[in-house]
Parts: structure tokens; sequence; C-alpha cells
């Protein structure tokens, strides 16, 4: 117990010297030189190959927009297993676990989410040719949540200390219309006002995304009265409303620098191809990583809609009209954090100290709704290479891949301080 203690001070003392002002780089470097900071990183390079495998396992337990439990309870499973402390599920579903530190705070939170955007049903199995597994959601975010387990696992297997405590997350909500639930409850009420950095986990190579991209998903649906195809002919359709619409915003100039992006994901409607549909729906998503690109894109669809609705009920002109409604169903914020923050400055040094590159970047993740809270926040990639995310398509590469686990780790004891 005394040469743990002993080690623990001295790993103590140089996680100490970040925060007394030292430059990031020989931190890192004198973290490297901390003996159980040596054997967790070891740990993780034995183990790569028990990480893919859970990468799989994790994989091919189903876990839709809403209905992430089942994986939920896998993880909760390897969280205890993996030696974490209070694990536990919140009332959204996020599956919780704590390695404590030598004091409470800082309190860094490391997360992964559960969720996929592929609906109930979908053939989750994986298959295996040589380094690549295929299969829907392995690398969003089957990679991250492997390198979550890893990461806890290896650092109880080293006995590493660290002066912060550190709680990982596997949470749900982040994929389609979860609208960052997850994140919103941790926030909002599970661990309010307890988190003092955040990194999320999510897909797959070796980056650094300091810029969270926001967005506005909408249920947009169109009424009208419906009737006969033949016998009620001439009444005003939404089913036509909502085709104008969509031509209208596939005719959207967007500015490519900050870059701004939208999108008609999914339509539907109507009951008979010999009726016209008294409703017809679709759902649209509008991104920026700038608010005022993103107001203007959201005025631009607002004004699309009404014009739709007004050349429809025109075309026809019955007294029997179309009308539309658009819901917001997503509201994801944008945020960021400077690129001169000491939370990026050490995650782009730990990446270094490991002879990578982490390149900054942009995207849209958990990370977002911290960056908008004003809470230092990062999200990394899990190592590896991944396509076609979001596709059924989608598959990842094992090359290499233990370089993300290894960066996740050593990030997560540099950030505990």
């Amino acid at each position: 117990m005394k040469g743990a203690r002993s080690n623990v001070s001295g790993l103590a003392l140089v996680l100490a010297a970040c925060t007394a002002g030292a430059q990031p780089r020989p931190a890192v470097s004198l973290l490297l030189q901390d003996k159980s900071v040596r054997a967790a990183l070891e740990a993780v390079r034995r183990s790569e190959a028990a990480t893919i495998e859970d990468q799989v396992r994790f994989c091919e337990v189903p876990a839709p927009p809403f209905g992430e439990t089942a994986r939920g309870a896998v993880l909760r499973r390897a969280f205890e297993d993996a030696g974490l402390r209070h694990v536990r599920v919140d009332r959204v579903g996020n599956v919780l676990g704590e390695r404590p530190g030598l004091s409470a705070r800082p309190r860094l939170v490391v997360a992964s989410h559960l969720d996929t955007v592929f609906p109930e049903g979908t053939d989750v199995r994986v298959r295996r040719a040589g380094t690549r597994l295929s299969g829907p959601g392995i690398g969003d975010n089957c990679r991250g949540l492997a390198v979550l387990v890893a990461v806890a696992r290896s650092l109880t297997l080293a006995q590493v200390e660290t002066p912060g405590s550190v709680t990982f997350v596997a949470n749900v909500g982040e994929e389609g219309l979860g609208d960052l639930r997850g994140m919103k409850a941790l926030f909002g009420d599970t661990l309010k006002g307890q988190i003092d950095r955040f990194v999320s986990i999510d897909n797959a190579g070796i980056h650094v995304t300091n810029a969270g991209v926001g967005s506005r998903r909408y249920r947009v649906t169109f009424r009208g009265p419906g009737g006969h195809s033949f016998g009620q002919f001439g009444l005003a359709n939404p089913a036509g409303a909502l085709g104008r619409a969509v031509a209208r915003i596939s005719e959207f100039r967007v500015p490519r620098d900050p870059r701004t992006t939208f999108n008609v994901g999914r339509i539907g409607g109507g009951t008979s191809v010999n009726a016209i549909p008294g409703e017809a729906w679709m759902e649209v998503d509008l991104r920026s990583g700038d608010r005022e690109a993103l107001t203007s894109l959201d005025t631009s669809f607002h004004r699309a809609l009404a014009a739709a609705v007004s050349e429809e009920n025109a075309r026809w002109g019955t007294p029997r009209v179309v009308s539309v409604e658009a819901e917001l169903v997503g509201d994801r914020p944008v945020g960021s954090v400077s690129d001169a923050a000491p939370i990026v400055l050490t995650a782009v040094e730990v990446a270094r100290a490991l002879s990578l590159v982490a390149p900054l970047g942009e995207s849209s993740s958990d990370a977002n709704l911290p960056m908008s809270l004003g809470v230092p926040a990062i999200a990394i990639g899990g190592g590896g290479r991944s396509s076609d995310s979001h596709a059924l398509s989608e598959s990842f590469d094992t090359t290499d891949s233990v370089k993300g686990t290894e960066n996740a780790l050593l990030l997560t004891v540099a950030l505990a301080r």
C-alpha cells in the first residue's frame, strides 16, 4: 500500500504541474514516465483484441432511436466488470459508472452514445473480412463504446489513481430525433453543476472536435380535405404542397464557410394510390456551425413552406385548402471551445506524445450541449477507420485501432487533474 500511495503522489504532482502553468507538452511527457500510466497503456495494447470483440458484441445488440435499453443493460454489466463504482442508470437511460479520484473535483465525464440511426428490426449482425468489420453502427458508435470500456478497464488493472474523479457515461439520445436528451438530462439533472470537463468518444479516427455544429430538425405536416382521386379531383393536395416545398428547399443557396447544410430525410403520408391524401409529412434537418447562418437558413425554410402552401392552394382555387404545421423536434445548440483552450491544447499534446496527429475540426455530437453551456468540452475519435456511417453498408477497419484507445486513455488521465 505504501508503494501505491507513493506512486499516486507522484502522479498527482505530475498532473498538478499542468494546473500550475506548465506547458502541456512537458506535462504530458512527464505523465508518460509514471509507472501506473505506462502499465495502463500496456494493458490497452494487450487487450485491444478484447476491445474489438466488445465492439462487435455491443453492436449486435440493437439500439434504435429511443430503444437503447437492451444495449444499455450490456454496458451496465461491462462497466461493473471494468471495476467502476456506483454503476447506475438515470431517469432517461444513461448508464453511469464512477472512478473516484483523490478528490471529487474536478470531475471529468467521458461519454459515448448508445444509440444508432437504424430503426427497430434492422439486421445488426457484424460480418468480418480480414481487418474489416461491417455492420450498422460498427463505427458510430460501437467503436466509441468499446474504447470507453477499455479505458475504464485498463485504468482499473493498472491501479491508476488521479487527483480528480472520472465519470464514465454510455448515453442515450445522440442520433436522429434523440435531440441530445441524454446530455440534457446529464447536465440538467443527473450531474447538474458537477461536471468540470467533458469528452465524447464518437466513431473512429484520431481527431479533436472543438466546434459543435448546431441543427434544427422539423417534422412538417401538410393537411387538406382529402378525397377520391377521381370523384374529388381538383382539391388542393397536401402531397402537392409537400412536393412544392421540397422543390423550393432543394434550390436553397447556402454558404460554404461557415459550412451550412439542409436535408429532407424522410417523407410519408396518404392512405391509397387512388385517394387524395388528407395528410403528408416530411422530416427536415438544417445545420450550421454558425448561429446567424443557421437562423437565416431556418427563416428561408419557413418561407419556403408558406410559399408552397400558397402555390398549391392558388393552383386549385378551391375553398377547401391545404395548411401546414412545422414542429421543431430537434434543437441542437451551436457551440465551440477556443483552439487555445486548455482542454484542446491538452488533447493535441496527448496525441503528439503518442506520435499521433489530432487535427481540430467541427461536427455535431454530444459535446455540443456542454460547449453551449460554457463547459470545456471536446469530441474525439476511437481510432481505426470507419466508412459509410449511417448506412447499412457501414464498416470499420481495425488496422492500428489501438492507437485510438491509447489516445483516449492518456487523455482521460491528463484531464483528470
